[in-house]
């Protein structure tokens, strides 16, 4: 039998808040006193932010789009948007335009990167300019035990039975970044065997380091 492919979910109860995330989950409750009514989430990836722009957009029932999937002149929702990897757009005139149509509005955008606008490699001048006077803040790395509550969380949703001396054991040798947990689990979910310590080493044999006993 084939797999269920895995759909993450956006709840406000799927979402673990830390002291990392902290600084960004208070700016989202804030969303008058954004000035220009513009915010951007940065962070790594794998770190909450389009999780956290779903739960904003949802709050006030506006969209989510994709800074890639931006073209043209854009037809802005009645209550405010969201643009996710707003730092990947291609077409950097639609995202200039779409910025400068929904301040005239008064709508509120939140968006998200990887970078902050000021390491972005801008070709449009005047949307740099733009970029730059955006509040932009910082998810930051995550915490140990966010990582082991992250671990938990992805493993459950996935309905993956693994001890937790095991999820000990990986988290010892897997990056330090939520982006290398999602792709460990999914690995394993993929593998759709029994999971134990020599399973995962071998599955995990190129994102871990090597076993210093």
């Amino acid at each position: 039998m084939l797999p269920f492919p895995y759909q993450p979910g956006f709840e406000e109860a799927d979402f673990l808040a830390a002291p990392s995330n902290e600084a960004a989950l208070t700016w989202l409750d804030r969303t008058t006193e954004w000035p220009e009514h513009r915010l951007l989430l940065w962070g790594e990836a794998g770190c909450g932010k389009t999780h956290l722009l779903h739960l904003w957009a949802g709050r006030i029932g506006g969209p989510v789009l994709f800074g890639s999937a931006l073209q043209g002149l854009p037809t802005l929702p009645p209550l405010g948007l969201a643009v996710d990897d707003a730092d990947l757009a291609s077409d950097e005139t639609a995202l200039f335009h779409l910025l400068n149509a929904a301040r005239e509005a008064a709508l509120p955008v939140l968006l998200a990167a990887r970078t902050p606008p000021a390491r972005w490699d801008t070709g449009l001048p005047d949307l740099a300019s733009r970029l730059r006077a955006i509040t932009a803040v910082e998810i930051r790395p995550p915490e140990e035990a966010l990582l082991q509550a992250l671990l938990a969380r992805l493993l459950a949703d996935r309905q993956l039975a693994v001890p937790a001396a095991l999820q000990d054991w990986m988290l010892l040798r897997l990056p330090r970044t939520a982006a290398a947990l999602r792709e460990a689990v999914a690995r394993l979910d993929a593998d759709g065997r029994r999971i134990d310590r020599t399973l995962a080493a071998s599955v995990l044999a190129d994102l871990t380091v090597p076993d210093s006993a």
